[in-house]
């Protein structure tokens, strides 16, 4: 029940305006535009014609054909009532209902078509509202214009601080003719002035005889320059200090800010240059603070899922590793004894360097040569060990569900969605991403639990919840939107992170080979866990 194309046709079937709306090659609607003449009538008053495979709906516009190209099982009213909208549109962009304006304005009514036809349906729009989306109002190029304007407003600055620069340096300089250099007027001739500026720079003020005969030409650019540097005594103010705030600055001005602002209270997301502190490194990463004691072990599981909208599992895939990191090279001589819990699906696979035999009798992850330790230093996470991985079809193993029913009601499409967690798992910071059709403005949601954001740039519903427990286990959310197919909110994409894994890995101890600690208690160590989302998906 779509429109597939709205064009505008001569009588002898030649397209020309003609905006597809589904995915069309040129030749066919060129061949559909061209079978249309022949379709209609002479005398007959209808305003659409069917064939085996579509149906044209259209309207006279003085010698020229205003058409739709729909499917046969269309709407016809919802139809002819967007045909008559664009024959109210048409004239307000092209002055002459003829071939030469309607080619003329072409561009200006494919625009216009946009605006009142999306995804092949009919938008609830009015002729002004048309007019005023047309108008392109662009926040970037608004923000272009600005910061080009500063720039010239900066540069003007600039030629006026520079003109006053000038001024001055005359000034000064006729005080010193007037003094010094009085005796010297007399002579009169531009030689004997061009004379008198090259041999400005003497410290004593008195021109000596080589000085007077160096002179090189006269004129207001080489007069400038010597002045500026060469001039005696204590320089003046307009060259050595600037007035504060002036000059060209790449920072932004204050009507930028201010409209950076305006950006940010219409949900814009800003991403600002801030230049980072000198007590921080802008390349660390939060999430893993630098190690303090000797040994950190991590934890990592990676989770790949693909769930259908209808239920099921297509995809579950979780991939750990078990990383080491020592920071000395005196305590790499250790063994570390793990326990993990009792799944039989989940494979493990063990560096080659770590004796295998070791790891499957006593889940001792060491060395094969116990005299060689373990490498220092390692970037990242440290030295793999050990990884394993787990697959499933069955749905009990997914820490979170996602369910979404569109339904459409009148003019309106309603969107509600649910989530229910898993109790083996604390999520944290999770957010749930439902793509939305092409919007103007934000969604209208009626009931959430936790928060919402509207990316309007991605046409973009995000739901976050910044952690799920037993408090929580279960949510929802449901928002408005206009009409739309139920497969523009599909995939659904989500994130978030726990502290608790599948394999519920553990270290138990750190076994010591030699050196400090032998005999006793295990070396100090940390240890960190961490769950995260690789891809998450409801298809």
């Amino acid at each position: 029940m779509v429109v597939l194309a709205a064009s505008i046709i001569s009588k002898s079937g030649k397209a020309l305006v003609s905006r597809q709306f589904v995915d069309m090659s040129r030749i066919r609607i060129e061949g559909l535009l061209a079978a249309f003449p022949k379709l209609v009538g002479s005398g007959k008053q209808h305003t659409y014609v069917e064939t085996e495979n579509v149906r044209y709906v259209y309207q006279p516009i003085e010698s020229l054909y205003l058409l739709l190209v729909t499917n046969k099982q269309s709407n016809i009213l919802e139809d002819l009532d967007t045909l008559r909208l664009l024959s109210k549109v048409i004239p307000e962009f092209s002055a002459s209902l003829d071939e030469e304006g309607i080619c003329k304005y072409a561009f200006e009514l494919i625009f216009a078509f946009d605006e009142v036809i999306s995804l092949g349906h009919k938008e609830n729009v009015t002729v002004a509202q048309v007019k005023q989306y047309i108008e392109m109002e662009s926040h970037e190029e608004r923000l272009h214009k600005l910061v080009l304007q500063s720039k010239i407003n900066e540069t003007k600055d600039v030629m006026k601080r520079k003109a006053n620069e000038i001024d001055k340096s005359k000034i000064e300089r006729g005080k010193m003719d007037k003094g010094g250099y009085s005796s010297l007027q007399s002579m009169g001739s531009m030689g004997s002035v061009g004379r008198m500026d090259s041999g400005f720079g003497n410290d004593t003020g008195i021109s000596s005889g080589n000085n007077f005969g160096s002179g090189s030409g006269f004129g207001l650019s080489s007069d400038i320059d010597s002045f500026s540097t060469k001039s005696k005594g204590k320089p003046s103010a307009a060259v050595s200090a600037p007035s504060k705030g002036m000059g060209m600055k790449l920072g932004k001005n204050q009507r930028a800010n201010q409209f950076l602002e305006s950006l940010k209270a219409e949900g814009e997301v800003i991403v600002e240059d801030v230049r980072p502190s000198g007590g921080k490194n802008p390349g660390s990463r939060s999430a893993a603070p630098p190690p303090t004691d000797p040994i950190t072990l991590t934890t990592e599981e990676k989770l790949s899922v693909t769930l259908k909208r209808d239920g099921g599992v297509s995809n579950f895939d979780v991939q750990g590793t078990l990383s080491l990191q020592v920071l000395n090279q005196d305590d790499g001589f250790i063994q570390v004894q793990i326990a993990s819990g009792d799944n039989p699906e989940i494979k493990f696979k063990t560096h080659p360097n770590i004796n295998k035999e070791l790891f499957s009798n006593e889940n001792i992850l060491g060395l094969k040569d116990p005299n060689r330790p373990f490498p220092a230093g390692q970037s990242g996470d440290g030295l793999g060990l050990l990884k394993w991985r787990l697959q499933s079809k069955d749905e009990s193993d997914v820490p979170l569900t996602i369910n979404c029913w569109p339904s459409v009601s009148g003019n309106e499409t309603y969107v509600s969605i649910e989530y229910e967690a898993s109790s083996m798992f604390d999520l944290q910071n999770v957010v749930i991403s439902v793509p939305l059709p092409a919007l103007r403005e934000a969604p209208n949601v009626k009931q959430i639990d936790g928060e919402w954001r509207f990316d309007s740039r991605n046409s973009m519903l995000e739901w976050s919840i910044v952690l799920i427990d037993d408090s929580n286990r279960s949510g929802s959310m449901e928002f408005v939107v206009p009409p739309a197919d139920s497969s523009a909110f599909f995939p659904i994409s989500v994130r978030f992170s726990a502290t608790t894994t599948f394999s519920d890995m553990k270290v138990v101890n750190i076994v010591p080979l030699k050196g400090q600690g032998q005999g006793g208690s295990g070396p100090k160590f940390t240890q960190r866990t961490q769950l995260v989302t690789e891809s998450y998906q409801v298809v």
